[in-house]
């Protein structure tokens, strides 16, 4: 299967998100990483992360096709989606998943492991997504990269 990016269009874009809810989401995000002692590095997005294993493999681009395994969680700890144990990695072209994911994945490598606190505006934004995720909502991600496949 064929990605249908260019290699030029594969570099992580810039995104727009709505200021005052960045700044509200950000605050909730602190707080929730300092109740829990969380030390997380600072992305220029306002994304905070943690590397948990920083991986020795190929690195991504938003081109690139990942087979990740994840949890998704919002700040109170419940657990709003997450690949189940002994199914078949998922496989997705990074440039198509939530901003977040686009700016938080090529900090790692393959084999690597990042902890995302996505601030709503990388995640689902104002509109949320169906009945699981409400508006502006700030995600918690944990995703482990297994493998990647980089276009020719």
């Amino acid at each position: 299967m064929m990605l249908a990016c260019k290699k030029e269009d594969c570099s992580t874009p810039s995104f727009t998100v709505d200021q005052q809810q960045l700044a509200d989401d950000i605050i909730l995000i602190d707080q929730y990483l300092a109740d829990n002692g969380i030390t997380a590095e600072v992305h220029n997005t306002g994304i905070r992360y943690e590397i948990v294993k920083p991986g020795t493999g190929i690195k991504p681009d938003n081109c690139s096709k990942v087979y990740v395994r994840y949890r998704g969680e919002f700040l109170d700890g419940t657990i709003f989606e997450e690949t189940p144990l002994n199914t078949p990695l998922p496989e997705f072209v990074l440039g198509s998943l939530v901003s977040g994911w686009q700016v938080g994945i090529p900090l790692i490598k393959e084999q690597g492991e990042i902890n995302l606190y996505i601030p709503s505006g990388y995640a689902y934004g104002p509109t949320g997504s169906g009945s699981t995720i409400p508006a502006n909502t700030p995600l918690i991600f944990n995703i482990e990269l297994f493998g990647v496949v980089n276009p020719l």
